[in-house]
Protein backbone atom coordinates (compact mmCIF):
# COMPACT_ATOMS: atom_id res chain seq x y z
CA UNK A 1 0.00 0.00 0.00
CA UNK A 2 1.47 3.31 -1.06
CA UNK A 3 1.36 5.68 1.90
CA UNK A 4 0.87 8.97 0.03
CA UNK A 5 -2.47 10.57 0.97
CA UNK A 6 -3.12 7.80 3.52
CA UNK A 7 -3.59 8.22 7.27
CA UNK A 8 -1.27 5.98 9.28
CA UNK A 9 -1.19 5.40 13.03
CA UNK A 10 2.27 4.99 14.57
CA UNK A 11 2.77 3.89 18.18
CA UNK A 12 5.89 4.84 20.09
CA UNK A 13 5.94 8.00 17.98
CA UNK A 14 7.87 10.13 20.46
CA UNK A 15 11.36 8.80 19.86
CA UNK A 16 13.60 6.30 18.10
CA UNK A 17 12.20 4.29 15.21
CA UNK A 18 8.69 5.57 15.90
CA UNK A 19 9.72 9.19 15.46
CA UNK A 20 11.60 8.37 12.27
CA UNK A 21 8.60 6.47 10.94
CA UNK A 22 6.43 9.54 11.49
CA UNK A 23 8.90 11.90 9.83
CA UNK A 24 9.41 9.68 6.79
CA UNK A 25 5.71 8.89 6.38
CA UNK A 26 4.95 12.62 6.45
CA UNK A 27 7.71 13.17 3.92
CA UNK A 28 6.01 10.70 1.61
CA UNK A 29 2.70 12.57 1.80
CA UNK A 30 0.93 10.55 4.48
CA UNK A 31 -0.97 11.96 7.44
CA UNK A 32 0.16 10.53 10.78
CA UNK A 33 -1.58 9.87 14.08
CA UNK A 34 1.27 9.52 16.56
CA UNK A 35 0.70 7.60 19.77
CA UNK A 36 2.97 7.89 22.79
CA UNK A 37 2.92 8.24 26.58
CA UNK A 38 4.83 11.52 26.44
CA UNK A 39 3.12 14.66 25.14
CA UNK A 40 6.37 16.62 24.97
CA UNK A 41 7.99 13.86 22.89
CA UNK A 42 5.06 13.90 20.46
CA UNK A 43 5.29 17.67 20.19
CA UNK A 44 9.00 17.36 19.44
CA UNK A 45 8.29 14.83 16.69
CA UNK A 46 5.82 17.25 15.10
CA UNK A 47 8.28 20.12 15.45
CA UNK A 48 11.07 18.17 13.77
CA UNK A 49 8.71 17.12 10.97
CA UNK A 50 7.70 20.74 10.45
CA UNK A 51 4.00 20.07 9.87
CA UNK A 52 0.75 21.40 11.27
CA UNK A 53 -2.06 19.54 13.01
CA UNK A 54 -3.76 18.77 9.71
CA UNK A 55 -0.85 16.42 8.91
CA UNK A 56 0.25 15.17 12.35
CA UNK A 57 -1.83 14.68 15.47
CA UNK A 58 -0.43 13.36 18.74
CA UNK A 59 -2.51 11.06 20.94
CA UNK A 60 -1.26 10.55 24.49
CA UNK A 61 -2.18 7.25 26.10
CA UNK A 62 -0.93 3.92 27.36
CA UNK A 63 -1.40 1.22 24.70
CA UNK A 64 -2.11 -1.34 27.44
CA UNK A 65 -5.34 0.53 28.22
CA UNK A 66 -7.86 -1.55 26.27
CA UNK A 67 -10.76 0.87 26.69
CA UNK A 68 -8.70 3.79 25.40
CA UNK A 69 -7.44 1.69 22.51
CA UNK A 70 -11.02 0.92 21.52
CA UNK A 71 -11.87 4.64 21.36
CA UNK A 72 -8.79 5.64 19.34
CA UNK A 73 -10.12 4.81 15.83
CA UNK A 74 -13.03 7.19 16.35
CA UNK A 75 -10.70 9.94 17.55
CA UNK A 76 -8.36 9.50 14.59
CA UNK A 77 -11.22 9.50 12.10
CA UNK A 78 -12.77 12.58 13.77
CA UNK A 79 -9.51 14.43 13.17
CA UNK A 80 -8.36 13.13 9.77
CA UNK A 81 -11.62 11.85 8.24
CA UNK A 82 -10.31 8.32 7.68
CA UNK A 83 -7.58 5.89 8.73
CA UNK A 84 -5.78 3.42 6.48
CA UNK A 85 -3.03 1.73 8.43
CA UNK A 86 -1.17 1.18 11.66
CA UNK A 87 2.44 0.49 12.56
CA UNK A 88 2.50 -1.13 16.00
CA UNK A 89 6.01 -0.05 16.93
CA UNK A 90 5.87 0.71 20.67
CA UNK A 91 7.77 -1.72 22.86
CA UNK A 92 9.96 -2.15 25.92
CA UNK A 93 12.68 -4.59 26.94
CA UNK A 94 13.08 -6.32 30.30
CA UNK A 95 15.82 -6.09 32.89
CA UNK A 96 18.90 -8.03 31.77
CA UNK A 97 18.27 -10.80 34.30
CA UNK A 98 17.07 -14.44 34.17
CA UNK A 99 13.38 -15.32 34.32
CA UNK A 100 13.92 -16.69 37.83
CA UNK A 101 14.79 -13.19 39.04
CA UNK A 102 11.89 -11.38 37.38
CA UNK A 103 8.72 -10.68 39.32
CA UNK A 104 5.33 -11.67 37.91
CA UNK A 105 4.49 -7.96 37.78
CA UNK A 106 7.54 -7.29 35.60
CA UNK A 107 6.66 -10.22 33.34
CA UNK A 108 3.09 -8.98 32.97
CA UNK A 109 4.30 -5.48 32.07
CA UNK A 110 6.55 -6.81 29.30
CA UNK A 111 3.72 -8.93 27.86
CA UNK A 112 1.15 -6.15 28.18
CA UNK A 113 3.18 -3.53 26.35
CA UNK A 114 4.80 -5.70 23.68
CA UNK A 115 1.99 -8.15 22.94
CA UNK A 116 -1.38 -7.08 24.32
CA UNK A 117 -0.87 -3.44 23.32
CA UNK A 118 -0.38 -4.64 19.74
CA UNK A 119 -3.43 -6.90 19.98
CA UNK A 120 -5.67 -4.19 21.47
CA UNK A 121 -4.87 -1.65 18.77
CA UNK A 122 -5.07 -4.19 15.96
CA UNK A 123 -8.47 -5.34 17.18
CA UNK A 124 -9.66 -1.76 17.52
CA UNK A 125 -8.67 -0.67 14.01
CA UNK A 126 -9.30 -3.87 12.04
CA UNK A 127 -13.07 -3.39 11.59
CA UNK A 128 -12.38 0.07 10.13
CA UNK A 129 -9.60 -1.21 7.89
CA UNK A 130 -11.90 -3.86 6.43
CA UNK A 131 -14.15 -1.09 5.12
CA UNK A 132 -11.31 0.73 3.33
CA UNK A 133 -10.35 0.17 -0.33
CA UNK A 134 -6.94 -0.85 0.99
CA UNK A 135 -5.30 -0.84 4.41
CA UNK A 136 -2.19 -2.18 6.08
CA UNK A 137 -1.14 -3.51 9.49
CA UNK A 138 2.58 -3.55 10.33
CA UNK A 139 3.60 -5.20 13.58
CA UNK A 140 7.14 -4.83 14.89
CA UNK A 141 8.51 -8.03 16.37
CA UNK A 142 12.27 -8.45 16.90
CA UNK A 143 15.10 -10.82 16.08
CA UNK A 144 14.42 -11.87 19.67
CA UNK A 145 11.08 -13.09 18.35
CA UNK A 146 12.68 -15.90 16.35
CA UNK A 147 15.92 -16.65 18.26
CA UNK A 148 16.29 -16.77 22.07
CA UNK A 149 18.35 -14.17 23.93
CA UNK A 150 19.13 -15.18 27.54
CA UNK A 151 18.17 -12.49 30.06
CA UNK A 152 15.64 -11.19 27.52
CA UNK A 153 13.52 -14.34 27.59
CA UNK A 154 10.17 -12.73 28.42
CA UNK A 155 10.77 -9.92 25.93
CA UNK A 156 11.54 -12.57 23.30
CA UNK A 157 8.42 -14.54 24.22
CA UNK A 158 6.31 -11.41 23.79
CA UNK A 159 7.87 -10.65 20.42
CA UNK A 160 7.47 -14.27 19.32
CA UNK A 161 3.79 -13.92 20.18
CA UNK A 162 3.66 -10.79 18.00
CA UNK A 163 5.26 -12.79 15.17
CA UNK A 164 2.72 -15.62 15.25
CA UNK A 165 -0.18 -13.23 15.85
CA UNK A 166 0.81 -11.22 12.77
CA UNK A 167 1.39 -14.26 10.57
CA UNK A 168 -1.99 -15.62 11.63
CA UNK A 169 -3.60 -12.29 10.73
CA UNK A 170 -1.95 -12.46 7.33
CA UNK A 171 -3.51 -15.86 6.69
CA UNK A 172 -6.93 -14.73 7.91
CA UNK A 173 -6.91 -11.50 5.90
CA UNK A 174 -5.24 -12.80 2.74
CA UNK A 175 -8.39 -12.49 0.64
CA UNK A 176 -9.35 -9.06 1.97
CA UNK A 177 -8.17 -5.52 1.25
CA UNK A 178 -6.04 -5.51 4.41
CA UNK A 179 -2.36 -6.37 4.00
CA UNK A 180 -0.19 -7.50 6.90
CA UNK A 181 3.57 -7.30 7.53
CA UNK A 182 5.70 -8.56 10.41
CA UNK A 183 9.06 -6.85 10.97
CA UNK A 184 12.08 -8.31 12.77
CA UNK A 185 14.57 -5.51 13.51
CA UNK A 186 18.05 -6.28 14.72
CA UNK A 187 20.08 -3.90 16.87
CA UNK A 188 18.96 -0.31 16.29
CA UNK A 189 20.60 2.68 17.95
CA UNK A 190 17.71 3.89 20.11
CA UNK A 191 17.22 4.66 23.80
CA UNK A 192 14.92 1.68 24.40
CA UNK A 193 16.71 0.82 27.67
CA UNK A 194 15.86 4.19 29.20
CA UNK A 195 12.36 4.17 27.71
CA UNK A 196 11.78 0.79 29.35
CA UNK A 197 12.47 2.33 32.76
CA UNK A 198 15.80 0.54 33.18
CA UNK A 199 18.02 3.62 33.35
CA UNK A 200 21.10 4.24 31.26
CA UNK A 201 23.25 1.40 29.98
CA UNK A 202 26.32 0.74 32.11
CA UNK A 203 28.41 0.04 29.04
CA UNK A 204 31.10 2.71 28.94
CA UNK A 205 30.40 4.65 25.73
CA UNK A 206 33.37 6.91 26.41
CA UNK A 207 35.53 3.97 25.37
CA UNK A 208 36.15 4.23 21.58
CA UNK A 209 36.15 0.42 21.34
CA UNK A 210 32.58 0.27 22.66
CA UNK A 211 31.48 3.11 20.38
CA UNK A 212 32.96 1.37 17.34
CA UNK A 213 31.40 -1.97 18.28
CA UNK A 214 27.99 -0.38 18.81
CA UNK A 215 28.12 1.50 15.51
CA UNK A 216 28.98 -1.69 13.64
CA UNK A 217 26.17 -3.67 15.26
CA UNK A 218 23.44 -1.04 15.25
CA UNK A 219 21.33 0.32 12.44
CA UNK A 220 20.28 3.96 12.62
CA UNK A 221 16.59 4.60 13.43
CA UNK A 222 16.32 6.50 10.14
CA UNK A 223 17.56 3.54 8.10
CA UNK A 224 15.36 1.11 10.02
CA UNK A 225 12.28 3.27 9.50
CA UNK A 226 12.99 3.53 5.78
CA UNK A 227 13.20 -0.25 5.45
CA UNK A 228 9.96 -0.71 7.39
CA UNK A 229 8.03 1.77 5.24
CA UNK A 230 9.47 0.20 2.08
CA UNK A 231 8.24 -3.21 3.25
CA UNK A 232 4.81 -1.71 3.92
CA UNK A 233 4.61 -0.13 0.48
CA UNK A 234 5.66 -3.40 -1.18
CA UNK A 235 3.15 -5.43 0.87
CA UNK A 236 5.91 -7.67 2.21
CA UNK A 237 4.78 -10.59 4.37
CA UNK A 238 7.93 -10.60 6.51
CA UNK A 239 11.11 -8.54 6.67
CA UNK A 240 14.31 -8.61 8.70
CA UNK A 241 15.86 -5.21 9.33
CA UNK A 242 19.63 -5.10 9.73
CA UNK A 243 22.45 -7.43 8.78
CA UNK A 244 22.47 -9.01 12.25
CA UNK A 245 18.79 -9.95 12.07
CA UNK A 246 19.16 -11.34 8.55
CA UNK A 247 22.25 -13.37 9.47
CA UNK A 248 20.74 -14.78 12.67
CA UNK A 249 17.51 -15.63 10.87
CA UNK A 250 19.43 -17.78 8.39
CA UNK A 251 21.67 -19.31 11.05
CA UNK A 252 18.75 -20.21 13.32
CA UNK A 253 16.91 -21.88 10.45
CA UNK A 254 20.01 -23.90 9.57
CA UNK A 255 21.12 -24.91 13.08
CA UNK A 256 18.89 -23.72 15.95
CA UNK A 257 20.96 -25.27 18.75
CA UNK A 258 24.25 -23.82 17.50
CA UNK A 259 22.68 -20.39 17.04
CA UNK A 260 21.15 -20.49 20.53
CA UNK A 261 24.46 -21.44 22.14
CA UNK A 262 26.27 -18.72 20.19
CA UNK A 263 23.82 -16.06 21.35
CA UNK A 264 24.14 -17.36 24.90
CA UNK A 265 27.91 -16.79 24.83
CA UNK A 266 27.44 -13.31 23.42
CA UNK A 267 24.87 -12.35 26.06
CA UNK A 268 27.26 -13.26 28.87
CA UNK A 269 29.30 -10.25 27.81
CA UNK A 270 26.37 -7.85 28.13
CA UNK A 271 26.56 -5.66 31.24
CA UNK A 272 23.63 -3.39 32.04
Amino acid sequence: MKVAAKTIVVTGAGNGIGRELCIQLLGKGANVAGVDLNLNALSETQKIAGVRDDRFKGFVFDITNREKAESLPGEVIAHFGSVDGIINNAGIIQKFIPVNDLTIEEINRIMNVNFYGTVYLTKAFLPVFLTRPEAHIVNISSMGGFIPFPKQTIYGAAKAAVKIFTEGLYAELKDTSVKVTVVHPGAVATNITENSGLGKSKIDMSDPKNVNAASKMSLSPSKAAGLIISAMERNKFRVTVGKDATMLDLLYRFNPKFATNMIGKMMKKVVM
